[in-house]
């Protein structure tokens, strides 16, 4: 844009991002972030969905039912609107973010929030090492080629998802009380709720697009056009989770086995098996990972956090917990049933 400036704007240009157009809405990632926008009574908020589709949007959302694969269908259901916030699956296909950004930038949508909603996809190191995690660079530059505006927000794994996810994810196994910790549990990584992303979201998503002006100070969105938003909700090991579990439960350590195993062996294990097809085991290549030490998942030591001036609140790790319980006792899993 021009001066990156309102004053240097074309008659006519609006300094908000009002309606929004959203794929996932209904999901496990995307809900809790659309509700939060919703709750900001700033913008329209409407849901792409796949035809047959069972997912339960949130109310107040509008809906309108697309094919992925044809183009035509996805810029007719983004004409008009302002920004997509893309929110996947780790099941969907590969291609299907390059389709929607491509369908974006022909409908003439300005801003695209991708589907990175996760771990610091740009550690060069981390990204190369999880199948998947290195396709950012190319959606970015699809994006910036065709005018588009991004911002990737990089707010580590989500907690109580994450601790559910079982004995791959976190090394929870609630069924046999036993905990699997990487190397010697210690590893610190940050860690976010996802309602504390619905909030940064809706915040970032509300404040105005520029500056006035040269002398204009105030937080914009423009601060992270075309960047990355870090974020987080705590900076935890696995053995913090577990004191959290054992403070919120009641249990003691001599309810619970306790194994140890180097996380480059569990992130081998992981890689190989999914080379060979069997998907069920990329929670342990991602994970396992992440929780390398010194390996990427501490990113608030190498990026400024912004949770300060997005005024994103302190959260109790214990209440995020008992939320964690809840989900284990009705038998949710991401990855198999999401009860």
């Amino acid at each position: 844009m021009a001066g990156n400036y309102v004053k240097n704007q074309a008659p006519g240009f609006i300094n908000q991002i009002r309606r929004v157009a959203m794929v996932g809405a209904g999901g496990s990632v995307g809900k809790p972030i659309a509700q939060e926008v919703l709750k900001t009574g700033k913008h329209t908020l409407t849901a792409l969905t796949r035809v047959g589709s069972q997912n339960t949007l949130p109310e107040g959302i509008q809906s309108v039912s697309v094919d992925y694969n044809d183009e035509a269908s996805l810029m007719s259901a983004l004409k008009d609107q302002d920004c997509l916030i893309i929110t996947l699956a780790v099941t969907a296909p590969s291609d299907t973010q390059l389709k929607l950004v491509q369908a974006a930038a022909k409908a003439g949508v300005k801003y695209v929030m991708p589907n990175i909603w996760g771990c610091d996809v740009t550690n060069e190191g981390l990204a190369n090492d999880v199948p998947g995690w290195n396709r950012m660079p190319a959606v970015a530059a699809e994006m910036e080629k065709a005018g588009i505006a991004w911002i990737g927000v990089i707010c580590g794994f989500w907690y109580e998802h994450s601790v559910t996810l079982g004995p791959d994810a976190f090394g929870f196994n609630f069924v046999e009380k036993k905990l699997t910790l990487c190397d010697d549990g210690n590893t610190k990584i940050n860690i976010s709720t996802q309602t504390q992303c619905g909030r940064a979201v809706a915040t970032i998503l509300s404040l105005p697009v520029l500056p006035q002006d040269e002398d204009d100070q105030s937080l914009t969105v423009a601060r992270w056009l075309n960047k990355q938003v870090f974020i987080s909700s705590f900076l935890l090991s696995q053995k913090d989770m577990f004191e959290s579990w054992k403070r919120v439960t009641g249990d003691q350590d001599s309810d619970w086995t306790i194994e140890y195993e180097p996380s480059s062996q569990r992130h081998q294990r992981g890689v190989e098996r999914v080379k060979q097809g069997d998907f069920s085991k990329y929670p342990l290549t991602m994970y396992s990972r992440v929780l390398f030490p010194n390996g990427g998942g501490n990113f608030e030591s190498t990026h400024e956090l912004a949770n300060s001036l997005l005024g994103l609140p302190m959260e109790d790790l214990d209440e995020q917990t008992k939320k964690a319980k809840v989900m284990v006792d009705r038998g949710y899993n991401y990855m198999t049933n999401r009860n």
